[in-house]
């Protein structure tokens, strides 16, 4: 229809094309819980969408999430040319497999896996896939541990009671998603508390609660909690010590949500990977540390023989006989293919340039905060670019805040800084956490800095303490710390 009409000839339309969109939407009701009667233009439904997304937080000042937000605008044309471009379809769009292939060989080769190590052919390819993200990844790493161990069990002739009780071996620190993998399969979680001291999974510790109904351990290349790295080789020696002594044979899974695209960049002779022998599968998310926008996670196994030939199902309805394993099924084929964008654009140099500057930051941030004053740190930022700090006395007088009022008074100035209290064993220990990713820089961190020490001053002048936050509000402390 023509921008200028004769408003007599025109109809009831008319007044859509000649107003500004905000004089258009007076007109209109934007629905909240239902479907509109009727529909509007696209820039009148584009504006009101937009108007509302405003009131989010500013992606690049979120120093909770580990996920990335920033890409180059290279790799966002890309992902938007994949958007139409179904990831399940490999007979459609096998192009877009062959990309995913690549990806896991690549990081079957990064991870030192042992056919990785003995080449691989152009039509070969490493035991993984990519999925929606690294959560996917940890449930299918736990399905193949639990198969293992179910047919460990009946080649072994076990019944009777516990034969059918499997468990996992873990931090209480790991993410909600193994929690989550244990009450949908039914596997007992066998968390190890954190205590002053000693904040993540030990090898000691872990081998202490394995029994013949173990499926694996669980080790973190990266706590959600503080940043840091969970011993594995250490974790793997305890476990070899078991088995010497008659015990069970215990494979390991390696969470590396995180880790697993810094630690072969920034820590490479650091012994985490398929190097340590009980290592049976490693995932990632591509989306964190990986550099794509969400959602893309990847998992990758030692070998076929890790994963168990009952967790892959095959299908013809697509166009083609066509292997599958992951939990989801359809999804845009644009996170793989940015995935690999930034393995070309970047290289291994690249990432560690990248990872490196992050780092940096990191500890810049880290060291400049522990020199304030009030704060003490509980990690520095010198595995994964992520840190936590306390206050380094919470029950004296002189501070007279919490670490829920700073993170409370930085959200004002835009500023997303976690508090949250530890779990099962240090709930009366409450934290800030920093993650420094790809797009933070030092001069942002300055501007932290300075807003941070603006905001401790204030609090720390002020008579009484702070009123606390309205109970069961957005902004309960409780909710925060949870």
């Amino acid at each position: 229809m023509p921008l200028h009409k004769n408003v007599q000839d025109a109809g009831p339309e008319a007044d859509l094309d000649i107003n500004p969109v905000y004089v258009r939407e007076v007109q209109l009701r934007v629905p909240r819980n239902s479907i509109p009667r009727h529909g509007m233009l696209p820039d009148t439904a584009l504006q009101a969408v937009r108007d509302e997304l405003i009131l989010d937080g500013n992606a690049r000042l979120n120093l909770a999430t580990f996920v990335t937000t920033w890409m180059e605008p290279q790799a966002r044309q890309l992902m938007a040319e994949c958007f139409d471009k179904n990831m399940i379809d490999k007979d459609e769009y096998p192009q877009t497999a062959e990309l995913e292939r690549r990806c896991v060989n690549i990081l079957a080769d990064l991870w030192h896996a042992p056919a990785a190590g003995a080449g691989l052919g152009d039509q070969e390819a490493a035991v993984g896939c990519s999925t929606t993200g690294s959560s996917e990844a940890c449930m299918l790493g736990g399905m193949a541990l639990l198969w293992r161990w179910r047919a460990r069990r009946t080649a072994g002739g076990a019944a009777g009671v516990g034969a059918d009780q499997p468990n996992l071996v873990m931090g209480a620190n790991v993410q909600v998603c193994w929690e989550k993998f244990c009450r949908y399969w039914q596997v007992e979680p066998r968390l190890v508390p954190m205590v002053p001291g000693r904040l993540h999974l030990t090898g000691p510790e872990a081998a202490a609660r394995c029994d013949e109904n173990t499926i694996g351990v669980v080790a973190i290349m990266g706590s959600t909690m503080d940043g840091s790295y969970e011993p594995v080789l250490q974790i793997s020696e305890a476990l070899d010590a078991l088995q010497a002594a008659g015990g069970p044979d215990i494979p390991i899974h390696v969470d590396g949500a995180s880790g697993g695209f810094v630690a072969p960049f920034l820590h490479p002779d650091l012994d985490w990977d398929f190097r340590v022998r009980r290592v049976a599968s490693i995932n990632a998310s591509g989306h964190k540390y990986g550099l794509v926008y969400p959602g893309v996670g990847w998992v990758v196994w030692r070998d076929v023989a890790a994963l168990p030939e009952d967790l892959v199902f095959r299908v013809n309805y697509l166009g083609g006989d066509m292997p599958t394993f992951a939990l989801n099924f359809s999804r845009p084929g644009g996170n793989v293919a940015a995935q690999y964008y930034n393995f070309l654009r970047l290289g291994f140099e690249g990432y560690r340039g990248v990872q490196q500057a992050c780092q940096d930051v990191a500890r810049y941030l880290s060291g400049e905060i522990a020199a304030m004053g009030p704060f003490e740190l509980l990690t520095d930022g010198s595995e994964l670019p992520v840190f936590a700090f306390k206050l380094a006395e919470p029950s004296s007088s002189a501070v007279r805040y919490t670490v829920f009022d700073v993170s409370e008074r930085l959200r004002q100035r835009g500023w997303l800084v976690p508090a949250y209290t530890f779990p099962q064993d240090m709930q009366d220990t409450a934290v800030l956490r920093i993650v420094v990713r790809n797009g933070f820089s030092r001069d942002m961190a300055r501007l932290l800095l300075a807003d941070l020490r603006a905001q401790v001053h204030l609090l720390a002048a002020q008579p009484h303490p702070p009123a606390p936050l309205i109970p069961g509000s957005i902004k309960d402390r409780q909710g925060f710390a949870h």
